[in-house]
């Protein structure tokens, strides 16, 4: 009986400090969040998650400055290159159904480079560690029009005329747009299907993400957030139709919610879609025969790795898996720390000066609340 009673009583202190520790958590979030954005400006949505409990979800500003319509847990927002995993995760798909090799050449699927050679270099795992070495030599300043409605593969075309690596693939890290078109284009390739399809089919619907979009053309019309900058202290509108290379969606073509981004992380933490070795390889450090470098690289297959690639220390301790995502007036990142169970995200609809420290300090509030021991 005694023994009983010292198990309820020590369950119930337990349980308090649990209670009192979320408190704390949800008025540091609070503060952290309340005075950056005012009520009738663009703002974000931002939710952080202790396995499958909520500590803090808040919603700030509108989501459409004309209409006035209120941001909530539910709105889509353009994900900018948080998209890129998504596209990652196709192609690791396809991978473990051995429809494809991550160790195919590019010249498998794009045959006609004007220097074979090239393509001949480079392959999928480099093309996904953004290590391929291609240089980024599409015009846009000077044919903003053109990339306007451009999408993936006219996005991918002018690499083709690659003359020279920036580097010799795998030696190093250079970040890569085009490089996700490529991907994109070949999951059609071998899937026989838009990718877009594709990743509906195999990612959002076992995820349950049933509200979330792919940008295929023209911007999502419906249920989604606008995007504003500030020019001299007027939000002015900036999304598709302003912004050059917007339609090219294997790069940053997805649109979601906190929540359903939150079941795309559940469902890559079960095993939904991805076995638990294939998860676990995409989100190790990618480190090829030929790498140079005196660090090992910060990055596996499209997400980042490591605080101190994000801080510049490693002052939390804990294994960090993360992406940013900047397009238009859209911002948004999404990190989670798996052998912590935690995930702490924010979509906004606005660039803000503090959107680095917000994650940086998000995390400390964390920490500085135990939830990492």
């Amino acid at each position: 009986m005694k023994n009983r009673y010292v198990f309820i009583m020590s369950f119930l202190f337990f349980a308090h400090f649990l209670f009192g520790q979320e408190q704390k958590i949800k008025k540091a979030f609070g503060e952290l969040y309340g005075d950056l954005f005012e009520a009738d400006e663009p703002g974000g949505s931002i939710l952080v998650m202790k396995g499958k409990d909520i500590l803090f979800q808040g919603n700030y500003g509108v989501a459409d400055i004309q209409t006035g319509e209120k941001i909530t847990e539910n709105t889509i927002f353009n994900t900018g290159s948080i998209s890129k995993t998504f596209v990652s995760n196709g192609i690791l798909i396809l991978n473990e159904r051995k429809k494809l090799s991550l160790d195919d050449p590019i010249s498998k699927y794009f045959g006609d480079f004007d220097k074979k050679e090239i393509a001949e270099k480079v392959t999928i795992a480099h093309l996904l560690s953004h290590s391929s070495g291609l240089p980024d030599i599409r015009n846009v300043r000077n044919h903003r029009e053109h990339f306007i409605t451009a999408r993936d593969k006219e996005n991918w075309e002018p690499i083709k005329r690659t003359e020279a690596f920036n580097f010799e693939p795998g030696s190093n890290f250079q970040y890569s747009n085009p490089a996700f078109n490529a991907l994109a284009l070949i999951i059609e390739q071998v899937s026989g299907k838009k990718w877009q399809s594709f990743i509906r089919e195999e990612i959002f619907k076992p995820s349950g993400m049933e509200n979330s979009e792919i940008t295929d053309g023209p911007l999502p019309d419906k249920d989604v957030a606008h995007a504003y900058i500030d020019e001299n202290g007027k939000f002015v509108e900036s999304d598709y139709g302003e912004v050059p290379t917007f339609a090219a969606a294997g790069n940053g073509g997805i649109w979601s919610s906190v929540m359903e981004l939150a079941q795309y992380e559940k469902a890559i933490r079960a095993y939904t879609f991805l076995s638990e070795k294939m998860i676990d390889q995409s989100r190790s450090p990618c480190v090829f025969p030929e790498w140079d470098q005196f660090k090992d690289p910060k990055i596996g297959y499209s997400w980042f790795l490591g605080e101190d690639s994000l801080f510049g220390t490693n002052e939390l301790g804990v294994d960090i898996v993360y992406h940013t995502g900047s397009q238009g007036g859209f911002r948004a990142f999404y990190i989670t720390i798996p052998e912590k169970d935690i995930l702490y995200m924010a979509l906004f609809n606005r660039p803000f000066d503090a959107y680095r420290d917000v994650m940086r300090d998000g995390l400390r509030i964390l920490k500085e609340a135990n939830w990492m021991d």
